[in-house]
């Protein structure tokens, strides 16, 4: 780490070219189906000196839904998931920070699927901070949480013929973030 967190004070956005917002969720109860979202944009205001007046946002497309099988991505998209064409945005808007220790936060947030919006708490480790080869100060988080997709009416089921079903209820987002400051 190059700067102390203090100063770090300001404006950041997230850079979609070296940032992963992901996902995890059971399939067929045997396995697990791992992908990501290639298109959000997210910001944050950092105050180093006291991080629970911090905040942030993330806006995902839906449409970007990427698990590498073209079949089940436009599965996932329809209504019986995402419901992406009525839905086109996931958002996360933060409502508190809390410190938990030099490196680690909590983040609790509003985040909205479809047309649910639930409280959800996410723990992230602040992995550091660089001043990069064109002078852009960054600095990474990493972080997860799960969520219980039933809760977001993403509800769609096949029961298996042994018992159990396709697909889990619980999904783990996870987020590795790089946010590059503003304004200098």
């Amino acid at each position: 780490m190059t700067a102390k967190l203090s100063e770090l004070t300001g404006d950041y956005v997230l850079d979609p070219a070296h940032t992963r917002i992901g996902f995890v969720a059971r399939h067929a109860m045997v396995t697990k189906v791992r992908g990501a979202f290639h298109e959000f944009e997210g910001s944050a205001h950092l105050d180093g000196g006291d991080p629970s007046r911090s905040s942030g946002q993330v806006v995902i497309k839906a449409q970007s839904i990427d698990t590498g099988v073209e079949q089940r991505d436009q599965h996932l998209r329809t209504n019986d998931f995402l419901d992406a064409p009525n839905f086109p945005d996931i958002t996360f808007r933060s409502t508190a920070v809390e410190v938990r220790s030099e490196t680690d936060y909590r983040v609790t947030g509003d985040l909205t699927i479809k047309d649910t919006t639930r409280p959800v708490t996410i723990d992230f480790e602040y992995t550091g901070n660089a001043v990069d080869p064109y002078g852009n100060l960054r600095l990474g988080l990493e972080g997860s949480v799960t969520i219980s997709r039933k809760e977001y009416g993403v509800t769609w089921n096949a029961a298996l013929e042994g018992g159990g079903v396709l697909v889990g209820d619980k999904v783990v987002l996870e987020f590795d973030i790089s946010a590059i400051r503003q304004g200098g």
